[in-house]
């Protein structure tokens, strides 16, 4: 599905328009990630994000981007067990996503390989996982954690995942996880040696705060001030009575 051996671009995006411009840039695939919560709905996590919206935010971007691979987030709770892992990965794929993402690992072992068992096509999330981790934070600079993602990893891979996102893990250990499995790696804080990045869209293109600059983040794009001197445009053109879109009035 993914080749090991190319360098693959992966985005979020969470509505129609932005997975059309998605699909336009050709990138390898898209993410609806439970990221949404906080850049879509400004939570301060992504602990809230349920089902019903994740399934919502797919349908959206399938139709803006209906020949890009879509990636579907389980959201938190949503793989609790292998039965209601299974019910909930069936409720992704008929949104419309062609690939399930959950965060772990041998943790969960059971419920991966229930999903796999059952057709589903599955990423793995390990490192970072922010369903359950309590602030934003490397993973893996101690050998026993090291050692755990080493393991997960091959586990994954073992498995019969499609690929698997490496998250905040350090740049050596990443370089050492990804010649170790024969699925591609998709870094994100994850070094240069990953098969792919990813990255949220919003991030990417500067949407989000200013104050907002992870080290691993490169901007390529001041879109927030873009926007802000369009409207601020706007705006002083109606206050001074010009209405320029008037002319189209019916």
């Amino acid at each position: 599905m993914f080749p090991k051996d190319k360098k693959l671009i992966l985005l979020t995006a969470y509505d129609f328009l932005t997975a059309q411009i998605l699909e336009e840039a050709e990138v390898d695939a898209i993410l609806v990630g439970d990221s949404l919560g906080m850049v879509f709905e400004g939570k301060p996590n992504t602990h809230e994000v349920t089902m019903e919206q994740m399934c919502y935010h797919i349908q959206a971007v399938k139709r803006g981007a209906p020949s890009t691979f879509v990636i579907g987030d389980m959201p938190i709770n949503s793989y609790n067990n292998p039965k209601n892992a299974l019910s909930n990965a069936k409720k992704i794929i008929q949104s419309g996503a062609d690939l399930v993402k959950l965060e772990g690992g041998k943790e969960i072992e059971t419920q991966i390989k229930h999903l796999i068992q059952n057709q589903i096509p599955l990423i793995g999330h390990i490192g970072l996982k922010p369903q359950s981790s309590k602030s934003f934070k490397v993973f893996g600079k101690s050998k026993a954690e090291a050692q755990q993602l080493i393991a997960d990893a091959n586990f994954l891979n073992k498995a019969g995942a499609k690929a698997l996102i490496l998250e905040c893990i350090p740049a050596q250990l990443s370089q050492k996880i990804t010649q170790s499995v024969n699925i591609p790696t998709i870094g994100i804080g994850a070094g240069k040696d990953c098969n792919g990045q990813i990255l949220v869209f919003q991030d990417l293109v500067g949407l989000n705060h200013p104050n907002f600059n992870p080290r691993f983040l490169k901007k390529y794009l001041d879109s927030r001030n873009l926007f802000l001197e369009s409207i601020k445009s706007f705006k002083k053109d109606i206050e001074n009575g010009k209405f320029p879109n008037a002319k189209y009035s019916y």
